[in-house]
Formats: C-alpha cells, sequence, structure tokens
C-alpha cells in the first residue's frame, strides 16, 4: 500500500465534503475553518482531521445556525459552550419538528376533505351510517343584541386561542344546529361553531345521517336544508340529533365564493 498524503488539497477536500471550492475558501475567510497550511503556490491544504469539523460545520447550518455562531464556537470553543450551544440548538429543532407535525396533520385533514368532496353526486341525497369524527366545538353562541355570525366566529377563534395559545387556527370552521332549531326549520346561524380537527377532544358521533349538497357561499343553505326535510317527510325518518353544516370546497379549492360546495349531515332515524 502506498504511504497516504499527511495533507490535502483543497481541490481534494472540496470533494471527499461535497462543498464547492468557493465555500471553503468563504469559510477561511470567516475564520470558521482555516487550511493548516499554505504552499509557496498560496495554495490552501488541510488535515484529515479537519473533515470532522466540515461536517459539524455543514450540520449546524442545516440545523439553522447561522455561520457567525457557528466561527464563534469554532474560535473559543469550549466543552461548556459546546454543550450550551447544543442544547439550544437541539430545543429549537424539538420545536420545529412539533411546528412541521402540526403542519402536517392540518394538511392531511384538508387533502382528506377535498378528496372525500370530490366526484360526488351534488344532486343526490342519502342516508348513510357514518362513524364518529374528532371536532374540537366552540361555545354555545347567543344572537341576542344583534350578534351577526361573522361576530360569533371572531369569538369563536378568541375562545379557541384562550383554550391553547399555540393551537393551529388553520382548520376549517364549520356549525352546529341544535335538533330542535332543524326540527323548528331555523338554520339562520350556528348554535355553535367547531373545528374539523385531529385529536379533538369532543366528537361528531357516530351514527346515521342524511346528507346532501349544494353549490353557494357561507350561509347560502336555504334551499337545501327544505330539500333534506322534504325527504325526511317523505321516507319515514325523523330528526333525531344535531346537525352538522360543512364546507368541504370552499376558498382554500375554489376561485369563486358562489361556488363553494355545501354538505350537511343531519342526525336521523327510521320512525
Amino acid at each position: 500500500m502506498g504511504k497516504r498524503k499527511e495533507l490535502l488539497s483543497i481541490s481534494e477536500i472540496a470533494k471527499i465534503s461535497r462543498l464547492s471550492r468557493s465555500t471553503l475558501i468563504y469559510y477561511d475567510r470567516l475564520g470558521l475553518l482555516s487550511p493548516v497550511k499554505r504552499g509557496n503556490n498560496k495554495y490552501r491544504y488541510y488535515s484529515y482531521s479537519q473533515i470532522t469539523s466540515i461536517n459539524l460545520i455543514v450540520t449546524m447550518q442545516e440545523l439553522g445556525m447561522p455561520l457567525k455562531d457557528i466561527a464563534d464556537l469554532v474560535q473559543h470553543r469550549t466543552p461548556e459552550s459546546v454543550m450550551e450551544l447544543f442544547s439550544a440548538q437541539s430545543g429549537s429543532i424539538d420545536l420545529e419538528i412539533e411546528r412541521r407535525a402540526r403542519s402536517r396533520k392540518l394538511l392531511l385533514t384538508l387533502k382528506t376533505i377535498i378528496e372525500d368532496a370530490m366526484g360526488v353526486d351534488e344532486e343526490k341525497i342519502e342516508e348513510r351510517w357514518i362513524g364518529a369524527e374528532s371536532i374540537l366545538l366552540g361555545p354555545q353562541i347567543s344572537y341576542s343584541r344583534g350578534k351577526t355570525v361573522e361576530q360569533a366566529t371572531y369569538e369563536f377563534y378568541k375562545h379557541c386561542e384562550k383554550l391553547d395559545k399555540d393551537m393551529d387556527m388553520n382548520y376549517p370552521v364549520w356549525g352546529v344546529y341544535s335538533e330542535e332549531r332543524i326540527k323548528k326549520r331555523d338554520w339562520r346561524g350556528p348554535d355553535r361553531f367547531y373545528f374539523r380537527m385531529p385529536d379533538a377532544p369532543d366528537q361528531r358521533p357516530e351514527g346515521l345521517y342524511l346528507i346532501g349538497y349544494a353549490r353557494g357561499n357561507y350561509g347560502q343553505t336555504d334551499g337545501l336544508y327544505k330539500r333534506m326535510m322534504s325527504y325526511i317527510e317523505e321516507n319515514n325518518l325523523e330528526i333525531s340529533g344535531p346537525t352538522y353544516e360543512t364546507y368541504p370546497l370552499n376558498e382554500i379549492s375554489i376561485l369563486d365564493s358562489a361556488n363553494y360546495l355545501i354538505r350537511i349531515f343531519i342526525s336521523v332515524k327510521h320512525k
């Protein structure tokens, strides 16, 4: 076997580290990673042990640490300072992992909602047994003193913020109507709002639901409710629980607000 070279040229260490020569030169100018020797031709030469230092620098960069902080660490490092910096950085990584996990849950929820609504027969009213679904229910809404649905929506968001200041508020906000109000044909504004979100503490219960669809903006549900009430009367059904008003295709996936997809679930049973 041939004798191993003691030093590596900048081109050789660039190839091993998968960094460009210009990046290594920039590291040198910052005092972040200086060559152990300069030849008469001013070429930079590095030791094999510096490959570990390069790996550390690249890792810390990938973890979001500014080069200035990495340079300070390299130039003034002690076991204590390294441990302090690593602990702080690992905490930041944990927070980022948590944030991305929340984002992934949101994206998967929205994807499921949209996929489930695509291709449905919008003219059909159907009876279907559906499973329970995790939701976060807001407080009971009182429309006294002229409160509007918009004001009630704002109060729902404030309520959720009080429950958890870090809660993701980007989940769909839908409405629940009591059995009594739907029987009275009063669907002017929901009794409560809710988030459709995974791992939430409340549930839309499992059961038999009458499901109907319509196109329109938020609140333009009168025609659909009337069609569904006629179906209930004609098919020997009766309302047996809350009604859930949803908008699976809304501003997230539909450009024209007049063309949102409305889907209503009315809890029913056979007489």
